[in-house]
């Protein structure tokens, strides 16, 4: 514990769904929920107005439309939510070399070590221009907590949630504490909880008349003498600089179960791409293939390879994912798929993977017999493979209609493009209305509201499907100039 409030934790208020909020001008101030849109989907991210609807994060969307039918249910933009965290995190590290971010809106500054503040009054000043340098630049609100010890720091900004500061002066944390819920204190989840009130045991400040004995007899010496410790604000674990990344990994979860094995596959190999594309986007490589199944009855099973070394070649994990993919029964059928990378590094053993060529080249002679794997969209808003199509156009008769010598066999028409899917929330661009972004689609149509950030609230057209004037588009900056 410190004699002085100099740690600091940053919690960006309703992070998805506010960024989704600034970018639609539409959405201020309405329920937006970010998360799965399927049957099976599940809640990310609820902005402020949808949790007045008893909608929260980890609810099955399902039940979240039950309660908020009105709301904007959206698919989450991750690409956007990792630029405006970069933007903020940048921020906290012009403030200290030690930040611990604990996820994209969420971390801890030590302060002191950046040489900025020293006492309450230079902390409290630290953490009121942070706020306002963060809506200056992403247009976005954080809460900001300030206190003697990490657990304390965060308890602070979830008390001043949202768009708040609060700071607690050291020697007052006991009678801060004590009126709280259990729950407030780090690892006490429902089960724990649920086990200390069935005790008698609800508020902080009962824990602490428990005592020590009587905690670590009902949960455990390591918990118990853990959460007596807490319940007295005692925390002297050190903000640590930013670790590196130990793993990479993608999953999906069906909306309906899979029990075509070769559809399971293309699966894998899709998401051993996905995974390879995020691997190399975050500059490692890895020697631990791992693929995932859940399945129908709910039971998960993983199955792993390592290689001889590190690697970011998409051939090698598709064949390990592969291989690690026949030792495992579907025949009940498949609800979840993920492939992971781990044992990460930042180099590669490229002449260790010879066999890589002989995939890709095995795969560029499918591409050529007209085979191609069948795709679901990922979570990026990616258009689903089409099916296989020969490499060549046909030949066209003098009327525009395909020809063939007479007498010849008909010539086998490729397969028509797959309808064009258009997630809601998504981001488009049309030829004359500009940028703008999809409200719904379905029987053909796709509607769209045409705005941006820091428009007035746009215009909405609805489209066919597949009108060649519309097409997906990167997000646009939440602040500065419109594109």
């Amino acid at each position: 514990m410190r004699a002085a409030p100099t740690i600091l934790h940053l919690d960006m208020d309703a992070f998805y769904a506010s960024v989704e909020q600034a970018s639609k001008p539409s959405l201020r101030g309405k329920a937006v929920i970010v998360g799965g849109l399927g049957p099976r989907g599940v809640v990310a991210t609820a902005s402020y107005e949808a949790r007045r609807f008893g909608v929260h994060s980890a609810m099955p969307t399902a039940q979240a439309r039950r309660l908020c039918p009105n709301g904007a249910y959206l698919i989450p933009r991750f690409t956007l939510y990792r630029q405006v965290s970069d933007v903020v995190m940048a921020m906290l590290r012009e403030l200290s070399p030690l930040v611990e971010p604990l996820s994209l809106d969420e971390a801890f500054v030590d302060l002191e070590a950046g040489g900025v503040a020293f006492d309450s009054g230079s902390a409290r000043a630290t953490g009121e221009r942070l706020r306002a340098d963060i809506r200056a630049a992403t247009g976005l609100s954080g809460s900001v907590g300030l206190a003697g010890s990490k657990m304390l720091a965060k308890v602070a900004s979830e008390e001043a949630k949202p768009a708040g500061l609060l700071l607690i002066e050291p020697g007052t944390e006991r009678e801060l504490l004590a009126p709280m819920s259990v729950r407030t204190l780090p690892g006490v989840g429902p089960a724990t909880g649920e086990h200390l009130r069935r005790a008698g045991i609800t508020t902080v400040g009962e824990l602490v008349e428990a005592g020590e004995d009587e905690l670590v007899r009902m949960v455990g010496r390591a918990h118990g003498t853990g959460l007596y410790r807490m319940a007295l604000g005692l925390d002297d674990r050190p903000v640590v600089a930013e670790r590196d990344a130990k793993s990479v990994s993608v999953e999906d979860t069906f909306d309906v179960d899979l029990h075509d094995r070769v559809r399971i596959r293309g699966e894998v190999q899709r998401l051993a791409d996905r995974c390879v594309r995020r691997l190399r986007g975050s500059g490692h490589s890895g020697r631990t293939i791992v693929l995932k199944v859940r399945r129908y009855d709910f039971s998960t099973l993983t199955r792993s390879e390592t290689l001889r070394g590190p690697t970011d070649d998409a051939a090698v994990v598709r064949e390990a994912a592969a291989r690690l993919l026949e030792a495992v029964d579907t025949t009940g059928g498949v609800r979840l798929l993920g492939v992971g990378v781990t044992g990460l590094a930042d180099y590669t053993q490229e002449d260790l993977f010879a066999q890589s060529l002989a995939a890709e080249a095995a795969a560029d002679a499918a591409a050529d017999a007209g085979v191609a794997e069948a795709g679901a969209a990922d979570e990026e808003g990616g258009t689903p493979a089409a099916g296989g199509t020969a490499g060549g156009a046909e030949p066209q008769a003098a009327d525009g209609s395909a020809g063939a010598q007479e007498g010849a066999e008909p010539p086998v028409r490729a397969q028509e493009a797959p309808e064009r899917r258009w997630a809601a929330g998504s981001d488009v661009r049309h030829v004359l209305y500009g940028p703008g972004w999809v409200q719904g689609s379905g029987v053909g149509r796709v509607t769209v509201r045409f705005e941006q950030p820091g428009s007035e609230p746009g215009r909405v057209r609805t489209f066919r499907v597949d009108d060649p004037d519309l097409e997906p588009a990167d997000p646009l900056p939440l602040v500065g100039e419109a594109v």
